[in-house]
């Protein structure tokens, strides 16, 4: 498991366990693929927080205080800020307590 505070601009295949702290507000917006939701949530470990971007069916799997794993997952950064993306590839599992 990486942890937050471990990751960089451009990593790939992060695996990591965290718990959700905040939840922003749910965004229509048109993609290529046509229109989508889009929604930015905070996680936080022990070493530190991140935002994880989240769409569609994903934004209503999740609540706050909910612990989940993000599998295959890869960052990047937005207006200087590193967020965590699931993609296309990657996994979310929100884990039982």
């Amino acid at each position: 498991m990486t942890k937050i505070s471990e990751l960089r601009d451009g990593m790939r295949k992060v695996n990591i366990e965290a718990t959700i702290v905040d939840k922003g507000r749910v965004r229509e917006v048109m993609t290529y693929r046509g229109p989508a939701r889009v929604a930015n949530f905070t996680i936080k470990d022990d070493s530190g927080t991140i935002s994880l971007t989240l769409w569609n069916d994903d934004i209503d799997r999740v609540e706050v205080g909910d612990r989940i794993r993000i599998e295959n997952g890869y960052v990047t950064s937005f207006r200087g800020r590193l967020q965590l993306n699931v993609g296309r590839y990657g996994r979310l599992i929100v884990q039982e307590e």
